[in-house]
């Protein structure tokens, strides 16, 4: 053994340490991420309501399919494919299936895809030559398939346990498209030597998509970086694939430029002020934990081995990701196009791993997923016995008035769910495990429980308090189903919850002096304890919080006589 190979590739694996990690165990993990949080929901406020919005404006005919919007405000970001795909759900299975839940499938497909597309391109990059491990002086070192797969089985457990792709991988929303594009970009590029024409299909379609959804600058530069990557490869496929990321990335300048020239949703280049480092840090702190840690620690202990395939293809693709969020003023939501190459580089930590560090995530994970989901069961049970009294007071002030039926159903997969956990924990801490990928058996465990229990368990009082619901349905006792209601001040989502969950027709645009006669009912949203204006020709007849007195509120206005 060479003290030059030594250099190059610090893998030591042997076959015992490639242990593969059962099918049916990944896709339970898979299972219990991607579901919960797809049924019982409404769409809730935020970009997730206003993108719903757009999409079922058009499903019902109340928008045009080339122009979406909500009361005649149209999208500020996402393109136009995201609500074309959630629009064509919600009119394929009307009226079979609720709107919410329609638009709401392919999205959770497009998460189920992007897990799926990270462990294919982490196991073809982990298959390439400078990727293996060092052969061992007697032999016994890890073969080369079961490697790959390994370590691919590490990168999902690794993208599961991120904490930025909790919240935003459950929304209906253009950025999880992007995601889907970035993850297929690399797909294409980790595939090139094994699968060309597959790989060539994905490189084809992976940057117009993403530029057909909102994030056209960001796929040029991904097409940049992927030439950069191809230029900077010794192997002629690699080169050769070159001409592929170009032509797609010309596909999706060409797309958006074209969209552009149709009046349609196309270029959209958005600088803001940066607002300093510490924001920036706190953000990708909390956002990639813990794939950002060891992708770090893959970076340093392979730099010899940057310009190879299996480093520089997730390593610039995530660059392109921290650019786009540094640009946008440490934007989440371009931070996540990023998670997906990290979870790959984090993977290729694992066969380095020292096992003090192992153990620290291991127990990290257990005393904090552990105590959150104890936290949650307290305050389910707070929530039908009052006691704590003090957690059910917080559900209280949450949701003034809160109310709802006990159900057997979620309580029996809580508990299965937290069932599974302990014998994950008993199984991690009473067994010396060789393989590779579990260090990440128990952090991507501890988000899966955490989100299926706050998904079952809690979900009643946070839908409840992150829903238009409520708040319309007070609305409703100042204004009849059906009337025109001018709203020229209120959000995307505020507008989308008066025509979905009230049915009423709303204006977003027309300002209070101008609304027509044919809409007797104006309705302003207020910040917190601001006081309502007065507007000549209308009456004020009340004023609704959307939760609590210290939340945004509406007020509800008539024409005076």
């Amino acid at each position: 053994m060479s003290t030059s190979s030594q250099a190059v590739t610090p893998a030591l694996v042997t076959q015992k340490a490639v242990k593969r990690l059962p099918r049916w165990a990944l896709l339970l993990f898979c299972v219990a991420y991607v579901l919960p949080g797809l049924f019982g929901r409404d769409p809730w406020k935020g970009i997730d309501i206003a993108s719903f919005g757009h999409m079922w404006s058009m499903a019902e005919g109340q928008a045009s399919w080339l122009h979406p919007n909500v009361g005649g405000v149209l999208p500020t970001g996402g393109g136009i494919l995201p609500y074309w795909l959630g629009g064509a759900f919600i009119a394929l299975l009307d009226p079979w299936l609720d709107p919410a839940l329609a638009a709401r499938i392919p999205f959770a497909l497009l998460l189920a895809s992007v897990l799926s597309l990270t462990w294919y391109a982490t196991y073809h990059l982990a298959r390439t030559k400078a990727a293996q491990p060092l052969p061992l002086a007697f032999g016994g070192e890890a073969l080369p398939q079961d490697y790959a797969r390994a370590v691919a089985d590490g990168s999902v457990l690794a993208l599961i346990a991120s904490l930025g792709l909790l919240q935003l991988g459950h929304e209906t929303t253009p950025e999880l498209l992007q995601l889907a594009g970035s993850a297929l970009f690399m797909y294409g590029l980790a595939a090139a030597a094994f699968r060309p024409w597959q790989s060539r299909l994905a490189t084809l379609v992976c940057l117009p998509v993403m530029a057909a959804s909102g994030s056209p600058t960001v796929a040029v530069e991904l097409a940049a970086a992927g030439m950069l990557i191809c230029s900077l490869s010794d192997d002629v496929v690699m080169r050769s694939h070159m001409r592929w990321v170009a032509a797609s990335g010309l596909l999706a300048a060409a797309l958006a430029s074209a969209l552009s020239s149709a009046g349609l949703p196309g270029w959209a280049l958005r600088i803001d002020t940066w607002s300093g480092i510490g924001r920036t840090l706190r953000l990708f702190t909390w956002f990639t934990w813990p794939v950002l840690p060891l992708a770090a620690l893959t970076v340093w202990h392979w730099r010899r081995q940057v310009a190879r395939r299996h480093i520089a293809v997730p390593l610039f693709s995530a660059l392109v990701g921290f650019a786009a969020c540094i640009v946008m003023d440490a934007n989440d939501r371009a931070l996540l196009q990023a998670l997906p190459a990290l979870a790959v580089l984090a993977a290729f930590a694992l066969p380095i791993l020292q096992r003090s560090l192992g153990s620290a995530i291991d127990w990290f994970s257990v005393f904090f997923f552990t105590t959150a989901a104890l936290l949650i069961w307290l305050h389910y049970g707070a929530m039908y016995t009052g006691v704590p009294a003090k957690m059910a007071g917080n559900v209280a002030k949450l949701v003034p008035g809160y109310a709802t039926d006990f159900s057997w159903p979620l309580l029996i997969l809580g508990a299965m769910a937290t069932a599974a956990w302990l014998a994950l924990v008993r199984w991690r801490t009473a067994r010396q495990s060789h393989a590779l990928w579990k260090s990440l058996v128990l952090p991507a465990g501890g988000v899966a429980l955490c989100w299926l229990l706050a998904m079952t368990l809690l979900l009643p009082p946070l839908d409840q308090s992150l829903s238009y619901r409520l708040l319309v349905n007070r609305i409703k006792r100042h204004v009849p189903v059906g009337t025109c209601i001018a709203a020229p001040n209120a959000s995307t989502g505020l507008l989308t919850g008066l025509e979905y969950f009230g049915r009423y027709r709303v204006d977003g645009l027309t300002p209070p002096a101008s609304v027509p006669r044919s809409c007797p009912v104006l309705i302003y949203s207020l910040p917190a304890k601001q006081t309502a204006p007065s507007f000549p020709g209308w009456r004020r007849v009340a004023r609704e919080n959307q939760r609590t007195q210290n939340s945004e509120s509406v007020a509800i206005y008539r024409r005076a006589p």
